[in-house]
C-alpha cells in the first residue's frame, strides 16, 4: 500500500493464475476479508517451489494462512521483525511467525538481498546435482539426521525428500548438495531445520470437506453402535503434525456424543515424531487465518477467542492425547476402532509403506475380529 493507497481497486481481489495477475470482484467484503491470504495461496498453487512470500507491517493476521500454503508447496517464506525502522504494526508478521512456517524472520532492509539470491539460484537451475547421485545424497543426509535426531529418512520418497533438501539449500545459499552435506555436518541447527521441513504435511481443519462429511455420516455413528458407557472408543491419528486433523475428528466425535447423551469414553491418540509440531498441537491455539474451513457454528461452539488467536475448548482438548511416536520404530497402539492416516503414507516409499500397513492392521485387529463376529451372528 504505497503512500497509504491500495494497488488494487476497492472490492477487488488479486490472484495469480498461469503466471498472470487477475482481478476478481465480489459484492461481499467478508468473502475477501483476508486478501493477502487469497493472493499468497493462489501464488503457491500456481508457482509451487518458485513462490516466495513476504509479510510486512500490518494489522490482523492476514498473510498467515498464505504463508503456510507457500511453505507447504516448497516456496520461501519471509516475515518482518523489529529494527529501528518498524514494523509499525507487528501483528501481521508476528502471526505468520507464530505458525513456525517462516523461513527467514528479518528486518525489511535485509529481505531484498535474500529474495535476489533466491531468484538467482532458481534461474541457475533448480535441482542441479553434482558429483554424487540422488541415492547417495539421500543416504548421506539421512545418516546425519539419524545420528543427531534419531529418526531415519532413508525410506522417505526420494522425490519429496530431495525437493525439501533443495528448499533448504536455497535458504542457506549452499552452492551444491556436497556443500550442503558439509554444512549439515557442522550446523546442528540446520539439521533441525531440515528435519522440520521434511515433516511438513499439508494439513488444515476439515481438509477435503467431502472426506470429513463421509466420515461424519458413514463412520462416526458406527463407532458408537453397541458400546456401553463403560467401554472406550479409541482413535489413532499417526503423523498428526500441528493437530488440525486431530481436532477436526474430535469435533465430529463430540457432536455425536452431544446428540446421544450417555456415551462410551472417547480417546483420540495423536502421534508424531516432530516435538515442535506436537507442542503447537497440545496448545490447541491457532491464528484466525487457519480456521477458514471451520464453520461459524463450530467456531462459536468449540473455540474460545483470545486476542487474534482461537483456542480449542476444554471439552475438545480433553478428548485428545498427544505423544511422540514413530510408526516405523515404536510399538503400535492396540484395540483401536479408527485409524486416520491422511498425511503420512504418501511421503513413504514402497518398502516403508509395506512395513507400516501391518502396524495399522495390528492396531485395528481387535475391532476387525469383533466386526467379523457380528457378521456371523
Amino acid at each position: 500500500q504505497p503512500n497509504g493507497g491500495s494497488v488494487r481497486p476497492a472490492r477487488w481481489c488479486v490472484t495469480l493464475r498461469d503466471g498472470r495477475l487477475q482481478l476478481s470482484r465480489s459484492g461481499s467484503t467478508r468473502r475477501w476479508r483476508k486478501r493477502i491470504d487469497v493472493l499468497l495461496s493462489s501464488l503457491a498453487l500456481d508457482q509451487e517451489e518458485y513462490a516466495a512470500s513476504v509479510v510486512l507491517s500490518g494489522g490482523d493476521g492476514d498473510g498467515t494462512l498464505g504463508t503456510k500454503v507457500i511453505k507447504e508447496r516448497g516456496g520461501l517464506t519471509l516475515a518482518q521483525v523489529a529494527d529501528g525502522h518498524g514494523p509499525a504494526h507487528p501483528s501481521m508478521p508476528a502471526s505468520a511467525i507464530s505458525t513456525g512456517h517462516v523461513d527467514l524472520a528479518l528486518p525489511a532492509l535485509e529481505m531484498g538481498a535474500k529474495l535476489v539470491e533466491f531468484a538467482r539460484r532458481l534461474d541457475g537451475g533448480l535441482g542441479r546435482w553434482r558429483d554424487r547421485d540422488d541415492g547417495d545424497t539421500q543416504s548421506a543426509i539421512s545418516s546425519i539426521i539419524r545420528n543427531q535426531i534419531g529418526h531415519d529418512f532413508a525410506g522417505y520418497k526420494s522425490k519429496t525428500f530431495l525437493r525439501r533438501v533443495q528448499r533448504r539449500m536455497h535458504v542457506v545459499q549452499a552452492q551444491d548438495q556436497n556443500a550442503y552435506v558439509e554444512h549439515l555436518k557442522s550446523d546442528p541447527k540446520e539439521v533441525a531445520a531440515l528435519f522440520r521441513d521434511l515433516l511438513i504435511n499439508v494439513t488444515d481443519f476439515f481438509r477435503d470437506k467431502e472426506a470429513f462429511d463421509n466420515l461424519n455420516r458413514l463412520v462416526i455413528p458406527k463407532l458408537f453402535e453397541e458400546r456401553n458407557p463403560d467401554e472406550a472408543i479409541r482413535v489413532w491419528v499417526p503423523g498428526c503434525a500441528t493437530g488440525e486433523e486431530v481436532y477436526s475428528i474430535a469435533i465430529l466425535l463430540r457432536e455425536h456424543m452431544d446428540r446421544l447423551g450417555v456415551t462410551p469414553r472417547v480417546q483420540v491418540f495423536a502421534t508424531d515424531i516432530d516435538e515442535l509440531a506436537l507442542g503447537v498441537a497440545r496448545a490447541g491455539r491457532y491464528p484466525e487465518a487457519l480456521l477458514q474451513s471451520v464453520s461459524p457454528e463450530r467456531r462459536e461452539r468449540f473455540f474460545v477467542q483470545e486476542g487474534g488467536s482461537y483456542v480449542l475448548s476444554k471439552d475438545i482438548r480433553d478428548l485428545c492425547i498427544f505423544s511422540p511416536h514413530s510408526v516405523i520404530r515404536d510399538p503400535p497402539f492396540s484395540r483401536v476402532q479408527l485409524v486416520s492416516c491422511r498425511n503420512l503414507l504418501i511421503y513413504f516409499g514402497p518398502e516403508i509403506q509395506d512395513q507400516v500397513l501391518p502396524t495399522f492392521s495390528y492396531a485395528l485387529r481387535g475391532e476387525i475380529r469383533r466386526a467379523s463376529c457380528r457378521e456371523r451372528v
